[in-house]
């Protein structure tokens, strides 16, 4: 309410009282004192049958669309992770936890090596 307040004050005309619903969070998350073997996580989500795109030359960042949340993440040789297209905070948490247990699972996150 706050940005319809300030919208009104700049003199734009709102009619009504708009709806607000969260579409998308961005989170990212830093796997701290870790590397992601990205290359080898390519091999991994093709055995897996997840699908995850990696093009190097064009972006130093896996792609992972994870079905269950709905949501895509970048994940970087440098142990960050960005999530994108979760509706409510809970869905964020699950996915992360979810996509750690994976790369943990399969050998992908080389602990202290940053």
């Amino acid at each position: 309410m706050e940005v319809v307040r300030e919208l009104r004050e700049a003199g734009i005309a709102i009619r009504g009282e708009p709806e607000f619903a969260i579409q998308n969070i961005v989170a990212s998350a830093d796997l701290d004192d870790a590397i992601i073997d990205v290359e080898e996580l390519v091999y991994a989500a093709h055995r897996l049958g997840v699908r995850v795109m990696y093009e190097p030359e064009q972006f130093p960042g896996a792609i992972y669309r994870m079905e269950d949340p709905k949501v895509v993440f970048l994940i970087f040789s440098t142990g960050k992770l960005v999530c994108v297209g979760a509706e409510r905070e809970e869905e964020v948490y699950r996915a992360v936890e979810k996509l750690v247990t994976i790369l943990d699972e399969n050998g992908l996150i080389v602990k202290g090596s940053r």
